[in-house]
């Protein structure tokens, strides 16, 4: 998730679109905090970890 933020960041800066940079921020926030809450061992979505 964080991966495919930073894609469509970089996408909607070349582009110019702006609804893939807002997509792009929103994945990249909601995947860190995902990878935040794995690594500090809470259960997310049923997994114990998330990559």
């Amino acid at each position: 998730m964080i991966a495919l933020g930073i894609i469509l960041l970089i996408i909607g800066f070349v582009t110019g679109i702006s609804i893939l940079w807002t997509i792009g921020v929103i994945l990249l926030v909601v995947g860190a905090i995902l990878w935040i809450m794995g690594s500090m061992g809470h259960a997310v979505a049923g997994r114990r970890h998330y990559w």
